[in-house]
């Protein structure tokens, strides 16, 4: 089960979505999480929809990779969906029991709610999926560098922040491997109550963390053996720069904004 998130993972490729300017994609997956927000109705949240398929689809990526980053939240989204389904009372009244009540448009809002999570999900997935971790930290770095002004190192944030990324697939990898080894060595934890499924999680944490503090440890070493001193007198090898396709990326955002924007005005809200 744990093999199958994929949250920090990039998958090398030759895609449009893959050529973009990094700082494009960052600024643009970041606008699509506000614009998510921003539809009250179903014409506005399709298009919203329609925008990420045809990203995915540009991306050439398989869609068992969008299914996987989707799957570990499923039960998130259950949740959400059912407190939703309570807390409207608008519509035809379906179910009344006690003092829980369900309506129609307690059903609509908790679909429309799902839904806005699972495109939050997949567009920030898509973002590292196509983007290397090194990419990523120029373009963040880059984004960031106007907070240099009062005296924040940019540098250092965006490699932490992208270090911290990275290593999730890594953690993820060790915490199956190092539950593998504890039922192998037959420790149950998947039977009893949610008390002794606590405890029986105690001897993975305990290595996990060791490892975790292993693994940090190395990799300051190494980044000391090479002389990493910050991003002071850094040069990159490879120069990022805005083309036409990033150019047309960015107005289409604007225009799916303004569109939804207008739905807003002319199509009643459903939430």
């Amino acid at each position: 089960m744990l093999s199958d998130i994929t949250i920090g993972q990039y998958f090398p490729g030759d895609s449009v979505v893959h050529r973009m300017d990094p700082r494009v994609k960052l600024i643009l997956t970041f606008v699509y999480i506000i614009a998510v927000f921003f539809p009250q109705n179903w014409f506005g949240l399709l298009l919203a929809v329609g925008y990420l398929v045809f990203s995915v689809l540009c991306s050439r990526l398989p869609l068992r990779l969008v299914w996987k980053s989707i799957k570990p939240i499923i039960p998130l989204i259950v949740i959400t969906s059912a407190l939703n389904i309570f807390y409207s009372d608008k519509g035809v009244e379906l179910i009344h029991w006690g003092f829980l009540k369900i309506t129609s448009g307690g059903l609509i809002t908790a679909a429309f709610i799902a839904i806005r999570i699972l495109c939050l999900i997949a567009g920030s997935s898509l973002l590292t999926y196509t983007t290397s971790p090194t990419t990523l930290t120029d373009a963040l770095e880059r984004i960031l560098r106007p907070l240099k002004v009062i005296h924040i190192n940019v540098h250092e944030l965006s490699m932490m922040m992208t270090i911290a990324l990275r290593f999730i697939p890594t953690l993820i990898e060790e915490t199956d491997k190092i539950m593998s080894a504890q039922k192998a060595r037959g420790a149950d934890m998947e039977s009893g109550g949610l008390m002794q499924r606590v405890k029986a999680l105690i001897p993975v944490l305990i290595p996990l963390f060791v490892s975790s503090f292993r693994r940090a440890y190395e990799l300051a070493t190494a980044m000391e053996c090479r002389c990493y001193h910050g991003g002071d007198g850094r040069t990159r090898m490879k120069q990022l720069h805005m083309g036409r396709l990033d150019v047309w990326c960015l107005l289409s955002m604007a225009l799916l904004i303004a569109a939804i924007v207008t739905l807003n005005f002319f199509v009643p809200a459903v939430v």
